[in-house]
């Protein structure tokens, strides 16, 4: 029997049950529809990682009181809230240790939740307010567009001077320049100094909603009391990038007053290890969603085999007419596995295509980059094709070693 034939066989009696074969491949649509939306939203957030995660300059690495990317289970998160805030004293001792290095050395310390105001125009109280210095520019790769930066007596003198953010400019002041203008910022008065281009979002946040002012004034506009500053450094070259770090480790823990031998109690992060531990959740992630993607298709593969055992007893006679005008007993059993292939292809096929649709729809509201996981697409087809003529294999002998005399006599 030509293979189109038996296509067309597989179709029509598959047809002849819609709703039956729409929930057996409903099981397949689910478990594959699991694996690739994770797959694909996963394989969306890790191509975009060096926007969203790579903060840090180059050459950059940081320090603070708590992990980057969390503390890891409740006891480690009690850990690190327990531990001393990094104060601005300890960061000034740690900036004048690290003076005959060259390093470029950022102070940040933020908070979030204010409101922006210029007249009668004013932002949703969602702004992220930084107190920093001369170098957040550069250690968190943003540029200036229009005005200056901060310079040293700006944080020297407390003065009471901005930089805002692109989101914070085009909702403030839609039709006129920023620069030299007084902005309100819960209810503390702050002049524009410059304007940061846009960086655009990752991970469903804004990198443009910042405004920066000097930490000083930061300090006596909304308190330093439970505040904990992060601190950046840059090495001057990538040759000199290791000694920077050693020294910079030693100046902290000197900053911090820890005794020789005594554990670092404090955070260090670096563009490659935020890398890192991303990946190493994502990881944990598609595990977590291969395991019940196995279990769905597992069930699945099961109800094929339940509804081709099914379609075997209805169509007994028929197999035994088609046995007794010439149908030899591979094309019975083609016939059948073909059908329970059909099924769980077209339901694999449903399921990858819903799954990149939902996958890439997170991507999206995570301002992360689409993508096609073409890899997992095509191991979901092969899979559908294995559950399909493991779990179709046996109906299909069954069907196929029917006694056509017997079967005639089926009613």
């Amino acid at each position: 029997m030509p293979f189109i034939e038996v296509l067309r066989l597989a179709f029509a009696a598959l047809s002849a049950n819609k709703l039956r074969s729409s929930l057996t491949m409903l099981g397949i649509t689910i478990g594959v529809f699991s694996v690739i939306s994770v797959m694909t939203a996963t394989g969306a957030l890790q191509s975009s990682v060096e926007t969203g995660l790579s903060f840090l300059g180059s050459n950059f690495f940081q320090f603070g009181k708590y992990p980057a990317l969390g503390g890891g289970g409740p006891q480690a998160a009690s850990k690190y809230a327990n531990r001393q805030n990094i104060t601005f004293e300890e960061a000034m001792v740690y900036k004048h240790l690290m003076a005959d290095t060259g390093a470029v050395i950022s102070l940040k310390v933020f908070d979030g939740g204010k409101r922006v105001s210029y007249g009668k125009l004013r932002t949703n109280p969602n702004i992220n307010i930084v107190g920093t210095n001369e170098n957040f520019v550069f250690s968190n790769s943003y540029t200036i567009e229009e005005g200056r930066n901060f310079n040293e007596n700006d944080v020297e003198l407390a003065r009471s001077v901005c930089i805002i953010g692109s989101d914070i400019r085009k909702r403030v002041f839609p039709a006129e320049d920023s620069v030299g203008k007084v902005i309100r910022i819960n209810e503390k008065n702050f002049t524009v100094i410059g304007t940061l281009e846009e960086k655009g979002g990752s991970f469903g946040g804004s990198n443009d909603a910042y405004v920066l002012v000097p930490i000083t004034r930061f300090f006596e506009n909304y308190g330093r009391v439970n505040r904990t500053i992060n601190v950046a450094t840059q090495a001057t070259s990538q040759q000199s990038y290791q000694h920077t770090f050693n020294t910079a480790v030693g100046a902290m823990r000197i900053a911090r007053h820890l005794a020789p031998g005594a554990e670092n109690d404090f955070e260090i992060f670096t563009n490659d290890s935020l890398v890192a531990a991303f990946a190493s959740v994502a990881n944990a992630v598609r595990a977590g969603a291969f395991v019940i993607s196995s279990v769905a298709l597992l069930a699945a593969g099961v109800g094929i085999m339940n509804i081709m055992l099914v379609s075997v007893t209805e169509r007994t006679k028929e197999i035994g007419v088609r046995k007794s005008i010439g149908a030899k007993k591979r094309d019975i059993l083609r016939q059948f596995l073909v059908e329970a292939v059909f099924l769980s292809e077209l339901g694999g096929v449903i399921g990858i295509l819903l799954g990149v649709v939902g996958g890439n729809a997170l991507a999206t509201w995570l301002k992360a980059d689409i993508l096609f996981p073409w890899g997992w697409a095509a191991a979901g087809l092969i899979v559908c094709s294995v559950i399909g003529i493991g779990f179709g294999m046996y109906p299909a002998w069954r069907a196929a070693s029917l006694d056509p005399i017997e079967a005639l006599r089926f009613e």
